[in-house]
């Protein structure tokens, strides 16, 4: 059974990075955003997401996710999952739909690390939420509680951030040194 490690959290706070990093670290599949690569798609399209998008973006991660896994890693390291999908969709059209949130608890990872929000904004054209990087924290904390996540969260900057991650890792009993149990 692959075991699923997700790095999760708000926009501008290093789960690129860290994800890349640990897949890196444990010798896994990194399994990127989906969102990123559909709202970059948009914006190349002069054209601003909408609740429309949300849909296809959720299918997307799920179709990803999928075929990540029918190659059947020991770990699958994801850079965000449907948790977040969840989260920004409610946060900006007011609600998620209900196969939408049922996806997201079905295929729950067995590790959530939480990027606090501890970092300096960096722009990139598609984040856009620099004020609301605290509220959005709140957001997922109250999501991944109410899916029922197992969750630690990770601060720091650089080596420093990795190593917090590394530590969470351990100390939560999921995973064992090389991100199996």
């Amino acid at each position: 059974m692959t075991r699923r490690l997700v790095v999760t959290g708000p926009e501008s706070t290093g789960k690129t990075t860290l994800a890349g990093a640990l897949a890196a670290q444990f010798g896994a599949p990194c399994l990127p955003e989906a969102a990123r690569g559909y709202a970059e798609a948009r914006r190349a399209e002069g054209r601003a997401l909408t609740a429309d998008d949300a849909e296809p973006i959720a299918r997307a991660a799920i179709a990803a996710e999928d075929a990540a896994l029918a190659a059947a890693p020991p770990l699958l390291v994801l850079d965000t999952d449907l948790v977040s999908t969840v989260v920004y969709t409610r946060h900006y059209y007011g609600g998620a739909p209900a196969w939408m949130e049922d996806e997201a608890r079905g295929r729950r990872g067995h590790l959530y690390l939480l990027c606090d929000v501890d970092l300096p904004w960096t722009p990139d054209g598609v984040r856009d939420r620099p004020v609301a990087r605290r509220e959005m924290y709140q957001l997922f904390v109250a999501a991944l509680r109410e899916f029922d996540c197992a969750v630690a969260t990770v601060s720091g900057a650089g080596t420093a951030r990795l190593e917090t991650a590394r530590r969470a890792i351990a100390a939560s009993g999921v995973f064992d040194s090389a991100g199996r149990r």
